[in-house]
Parts: C-alpha cells; sequence; structure tokens
C-alpha cells in the first residue's frame, strides 16, 4: 500500500481526535526542527527514524542529564549529515536541560525519550511550550504520572498539538489489519486473551566509584520501580496496550502475582524478575499477562485474542487468524518505528485528522502499572483503585546525592499504595 493509503489505515485504527489539522510548523518554511530529549540508545533510535520518516526533519537541538550520553549521541546522529543542525550551542545537560530545549521557540516537535520517570513532567512543559510530541512508552511509573499525563493530552486538545506514543504495534500494518478484521467479527466475539513478554536478561552498568546513588540508579534504571515502572511497565505495555485495543478498552480489575528469583544481586535494585497478571475486561472477559525477564528460559513475544469462533495471533511482524476467516498476513509491513513519525508529521502538517495518543497510551500504561501494583502487593485492584492512587514516587529530591535502594516488595506486607520510599526494611529476597 503507499504511504498516504497507510496513514489513513492507521489513523483509523489509532482514533484521531479532531478532524482538524495540527498547528502547523513554522509556516512557509521546508523544514520541521526537532529537538531530542534523552539520548540513549532509544533516543537517538527515534532521531534516526523521525529523520527516515521525512526529509525536512532537521535535529535542531539535543538535551540530556549526563554529558557523556549527549555526546555518543551525536557522534551516532553525525551520519545523517546536514539533517543535523544542533551546535554545541544548541546541546544542554543538566537537571533543567529539558527546559533550556523546550523553551526555544524554533523548536516544532520534540522527542521525549529519558527513562519513564521523567515522561509526565517533560510532556507538562512540552504542551505548555506548545510543541509537537513523540513520547516513548510507558509515559509514567505511578498513578500520579499518569493523572498529569492525561491533564497534558487534555490540554494539547486544546492547542491543537499532535501526540504520538510509541507503541509501535498501533502503526504496524499486519496489527492494523489484524484489528480491522476482529472488529468485523472474524474471530466472533472476543472472550478471552492471553499476552506475553518472556525473555532473557537485559544490560546493567556497573557502578563507578565516582558515581552517586542516584548516578547509579539512573543509570541502570531499569531495575528501579521509581524509574522505569518494572518491566512489566517498561517493556510488557506494548502487549497489554494491544490486548487493549483488540477488547476495546482498560480492565475493570485485575489480580496478579510475581517475584524476583532469577536477578537477586544488588546491582539488578529491587525490580521483579517475573509477573502474571488476570486482567478482567467489561462483560466478563479475562486476559492472562505473563512478563518475565530470566537468561535461559523460554522466550515468547506475543498476543492472543480468542474469540467465540475462532483467535487471532500477532506478534512484531507476524499476524494471523486461526479458524473463522483462517487468515495469515502476507502484506508489505514498513517498519512501524518510522511509520509512527510519518502518522505523527503528517498529522502535524495537516494532512490527515490530528492525532493525540496521551490519554490511550495512559490508560495502558495504567493498566501495566495496576498490574504491578496488585503484584507488589499481592491484592486485587479496581481500575478506580489504581488511577486515584495516592502512588507518587518521585524521589526526595533530584540532585545527585544519596538515595537508598528501595527495598523488594513483599506480597501481604506491602500496600498497593506504598511509595517504596518509606517501607519498612525488608530481607531482599
Amino acid at each position: 500500500m503507499d504511504r498516504r493509503h497507510f496513514i489513513g489505515t492507521s489513523i483509523a485504527g489509532i482514533g484521531a481526535t479532531s478532524l482538524l489539522g495540527s498547528a502547523s510548523f513554522a509556516a512557509g518554511e521546508d523544514r520541521m526542527r526537532l529537538g531530542l530529549i534523552g539520548c540513549g540508545g532509544r533516543g537517538t533510535g527515534a532521531a534516526f527514524n523521525a529523520a527516515s520518516a521525512s526529509p525536512e526533519i532537521e535535529i535542531a537541538a539535543m538535551a540530556d542529564l549526563f554529558p557523556d550520553r549527549l555526546a555518543g549521541s551525536r557522534g551516532h546522529l553525525a551520519e545523517l549529515g546536514d539533517r543535523v543542525s544542533a551546535s554545541d550551542e544548541d546541546c544542554y545537560v543538566g537537571w533543567d536541560a529539558y527546559e533550556r530545549l523546550l523553551q526555544r521557540p524554533d523548536i516544532d516537535v520534540v522527542i521525549l525519550a529519558t527513562p519513564p520517570h521523567f515522561r509526565p513532567i517533560h510532556l507538562e512543559e512540552a504542551v505548555k511550550q506548545g510543541k509537537h510530541v513523540f513520547m516513548e512508552k510507558p509515559v509514567a511509573v505511578d498513578p500520579a504520572g499518569v493523572r498529569k499525563v492525561i491533564a497534558a493530552a487534555k490540554e494539547a486538545d486544546t492547542k491543537n498539538l499532535s501526540i504520538v506514543a510509541g507503541t509501535q504495534r498501533r502503526h504496524e500494518a499486519c496489527y492494523l489489519e489484524t484489528m480491522r478484521r476482529i472488529r468485523d467479527g472474524e474471530i466472533g466475539e472476543p472472550i478471552a486473551a492471553r499476552c506475553y513478554w518472556n525473555q532473557g536478561g537485559l544490560w546493567n552498568h556497573a557502578r563507578k566509584p565516582d558515581w552517586s546513588d542516584m548516578e547509579w540508579q539512573l543509570r541502570n534504571w531499569l531495575y528501579f520501580t521509581w524509574l522505569s515502572g518494572d518491566h512489566i511497565t517498561e517493556q510488557h505495555v506494548h502487549n497489554i496496550d494491544a490486548t487493549n485495543w483488540a477488547l476495546g478498552g482498560h480492565p475493570i480489575r485485575c489480580m496478579g502475582m510475581g517475584g524476583r528469583q532469577s536477578r537477586t544481586q544488588p546491582q539488578y535494585g529491587h525490580g521483579y524478575d517475573h509477573f502474571a497478571i488476570d486482567y478482567e475486561y467489561p462483560g466478563g472477559v479475562h486476559a492472562l499477562s505473563m512478563a518475565r525477564q530470566a537468561d535461559g528460559s523460554a522466550n515468547r513475544v506475543e498476543e492472543v485474542i480468542q474469540g467465540t469462533t475462532g483467535r487471532s495471533l500477532t506478534s512484531s511482524g507476524r499476524a494471523q487468524i486461526e479458524g473463522g476467516s483462517n487468515w495469515t498476513f502476507e502484506g508489505e509491513n514498513p517498519n512501524p518505528y518510522v511509520v509512527e513519525h510519518q502518522d505523527l508529521h503528517a498529522s502535524i502538517r495537516g494532512e490527515v485528522p490530528r492525532l493525540n495518543e496521551g490519554e490511550r497510551i495512559a490508560e495502558s500504561t495504567l493498566t501495566a502499572i495496576m498490574g504491578r501494583m496488585s503484584a507488589y502487593s499481592g491484592k486485587e485492584l479496581s481500575w478506580d483503585d489504581a488511577l486515584n492512587s495516592p502512588l507518587d514516587m518521585r524521589p526526595p529530591a533530584y540532585a545527585f546525592m544519596s538515595l537508598p535502594t528501595p527495598v523488594v516488595s513483599i506480597p501481604g506486607r506491602t500496600s498497593p499504595h506504598d511509595t517504596l520510599w518509606n517501607i519498612e526494611e525488608q530481607p531482599n529476597g
């Protein structure tokens, strides 16, 4: 399918928020000036994807907490030649780097790709400054952050701003076609679902003598819930989001379990290494969610939607329906990491109905968070319990300071609404 047809199909699957185009970028200019906030591997990759998506993208400014991360990203992005105009004066480092970049009136669109803890703060400021946004998933680590994202997304509507989230399955041809077929009844009525992200371990950076506790945790953010939301939120949100998409909304309650068995050493912070959640959706539909990061274990990353007459199976680059139409996707499947930026840029240019995925990805993020809250505490949670929870995992201050590792949550002893900073000391086992 051609690009314009694909974008139109994408919009139908995502759900546009308005029949109006977005506020245009630098009217009359042939360049769309982009600012990158968060210069790690994913942020750098997203900048490459944005440049691949549209020839008018110019990477004009960059920001990161750490100078070495920013320098490394600039080195990689130099491959883009004159598509990168960010000079030394256009690169910002430090806790306020994001503010200095966002306050620039010449920046049209920003990529938000720092650890997820900072996403609500950065989105709020980006919308305040009138920027279009591509933000990586997840978009929060706690209910307080989710509420902030929902509020910022609503404010973006009043300013005619476009927001796209990094849940690339929502922009992938094989997923879009599968969801269309589910809506058309090709598996009958959905009655159950399963979703998985089971894989081996990920990276870890050995602590250096000159690092404070804060710096060590930031550089190993995957293993600290206040920064990542734990891997059920940081990674498994992709599958949870696809499940919500297929079932037409978010769950109404959940019961979860999980633990920490294969990653018990101090360098892995305090997060769990496995989760299993039973989500209940309206109408008595249940979805099993399973997430694990353990070397030597079986890998599985997919979603299965069971209907009354068949089932769909989806994973990145693959989709099929068993029973019913007995269909397998065989069409072109353009790189969804690029297509999501194409869709954002088309929205900004006013070529398609305006996109604002903020509230939708906030709901999927909260779905993952409520599963984690249930697993950590051993308690059943309703959607309203999670959405209205006072849980707010901000640290005492944003500074390179001493910061104890939160203790491992113990089901039956940890409250689902606990901040993790004030839990009574417990054995990390």
